[in-house]
């Protein structure tokens, strides 16, 4: 079968394609042949060496598709199922912990960006029904990021305000599962064009951070000086000290991403302190949630925004596309 590898040091001039092996499910594991793949930063980063992985690493943490073969024991699927894989091949429930992390997919561990794979029944789990394989793949990083982030560590409720930061993967999720549980949403970007596109899917308010830098006080006068009670946070260092300024007393801050820098910038300490705000890291979560993710889903009707495609072959440019930021939610790789 085919697979795309990532060859050191990293970069995307260094992934090329290759003929793999396709090894028949041991015992309690499943073989899946793939349909389709997604993008996420945390790939970017693997693909370019960022994230140090070993030599001839297949990325990718996302994937859909049909099961094809089962291993001895297995009975929660069967042959023509349709699937889709977990961020972590090893984390069943609870929190997602350091020790998980042996089980990232696309990291530690060979990834989606193959035609076949073999995985353990904890690496997968039922697609939402009505999906297309190509919807699937974009919820097992973003989707379930944005759900734990929102729901399972926020605990939303109908009223509360939600800040999301961007138009990527994780910050479109976040928006549709607050305006599903009743939420007020205010939408940052750098691009009028996108903003619209985060109108049309429900945001209530706009800020364009190029208009408005110090963003926060945006967000502050949109709330009559009140801020937002859970902020999306995808940038990192080059963010945070605008979402702590957004928050509302007692409010909650997911840090997820490192889109605007990783370790540098100043911290306003004191605000936190002062507004006793609660910052909480999220990486992803564990198969329970994504079925719980995906139970709510099927009820609420929710689809993915996922209009930007490129073939296995093309999995580079998909990535040039992704550095570029010339998607709106997720880019998919169509694997067949």
């Amino acid at each position: 079968m085919k697979a795309i590898r990532v060859r050191k040091p990293g970069g995307l001039d260094n992934l090329y394609l290759d003929e793999i092996a396709s090894p028949p499910p041991a015992q309690g594991e499943v073989t899946v042949r793939l349909h389709a793949s997604s993008l996420n930063y945390h790939d970017y980063l693997v693909a370019i060496g960022v994230l140090p992985t070993e030599d001839g690493r297949i990325p990718l943490s996302d994937g859909a598709g049909e099961v094809i073969a089962l291993g001895d024991g297995v009975t929660e699927f069967a042959v023509g199922d349709k699937v889709v894989g977990t961020f972590f091949a090893d984390c069943p429930a609870g929190k997602a912990l350091m020790r998980h992390h042996g089980g990232m997919m696309g990291d530690r561990r060979d990834g989606y960006a193959r035609q076949e794979i073999t995985l353990p029944v904890t690496g997968l789990t039922p697609m939402p029904a009505g999906y297309h394989f190509a919807e699937a793949a974009t919820l097992p990083c973003a989707g379930v990021t944005a759900w734990r982030a929102l729901v399972i560590n926020g605990g939303i409720k109908p009223g509360d305000s939600v800040l999301v930061q961007g138009s990527g993967g994780v910050s479109v999720f976040a928006l549709q599962f607050a305006k599903a549980a009743g939420c007020r949403v205010i939408a940052t970007s750098s691009s009028d064009e996108k903003l619209e596109r985060l109108k049309a899917l429900g945001a209530d308010e706009l800020i364009n951070y190029r208009s408005h830098p110090k963003w926060s006080k945006e967000v502050q006068r949109l709330t009559d000086g009140k801020g937002v009670d859970h902020v999306v946070e995808v940038g990192g260092a080059g963010t945070f000290g605008q979402s702590i300024y957004a928050s509302a007393e007692g409010g909650h801050i997911a840090m997820i991403g490192v889109l605007a820098g990783r370790n540098e910038g100043a911290v306003p300490t004191d605000v936190i302190m002062g507004r006793q705000l609660r910052v909480q890291g999220v990486i992803v979560g564990s198969r329970q949630d994504q079925l719980d993710m995906i139970r709510a889903i099927d009820q609420l009707g929710i689809r993915p925004v996922a209009d930007t495609h490129f073939p296995l072959e093309a999995l580079a440019d998909a990535f040039r596309c992704q550095e570029r930021g010339g998607h709106f939610g997720k880019i998919v790789i169509d694997i067949d």
